[in-house]
């Protein structure tokens, strides 16, 4: 087994790690807070627009089994890239589309995965960005819709390719 990470933001945290857990090859998946300028910032303080951070999910994987492009592609198909300032009726710059690269390789990926939506018509505003610390959120977020037995409200995937 090869693992490797990934980071995506795309909207609340709850319904991004319930979509990209389930998918083959995935082994662990972690909600958390990254990009902004706060260290070991809280929930709260990331609501409140007070440390520039993005709800995130830190994704492990097995590289034999899927691949950065294959979640890439499941990232852009459970929400709406086209939002700039949140994700379906998550508002605020804590839920915007972002990918986390960890490597120029993951970029170059992204970048191809991209282009081909903006092919297929779809409008992407997702940034790319250079991975920073990610901060683990509070452990209430963790894998919350398992521990709730609800389903994601706003995380509803689109086949796009």
């Amino acid at each position: 087994m090869k693992t490797e990470k990934a980071i995506f933001a795309c909207g609340c945290f709850w319904g991004t790690q319930y979509q990209l857990q389930r998918a083959e090859g995935v082994l662990k998946t972690t909600v958390g807070y990254i990009g902004g300028q706060e260290e070991h910032p809280s929930y709260p303080q990331v609501k409140a627009h007070l440390t520039g951070h993005a709800e995130a999910v830190l994704v492990e994987y097995d590289a034999e089994r899927t691949s950065f492009t294959a979640l890439c592609r499941l990232f852009f198909e459970i929400h709406d890239p086209a939002q700039t300032d949140g994700i379906g009726p998550d508002i605020g710059p804590q839920y915007r589309s972002e990918i986390f690269y960890l490597d120029e390789e993951q970029k170059r990926q992204a970048s191809a995965v991209i282009d081909l939506l903006r092919q297929k018509g779809y409008e992407v505003n997702t940034r790319l960005t250079p991975a920073t610390v990610f901060w683990e959120a509070e452990d209430y977020h963790q894998h919350y819709y398992d521990k709730t037995g609800e389903a994601p409200y706003c995380h509803i995937r689109v086949r796009k390719f």
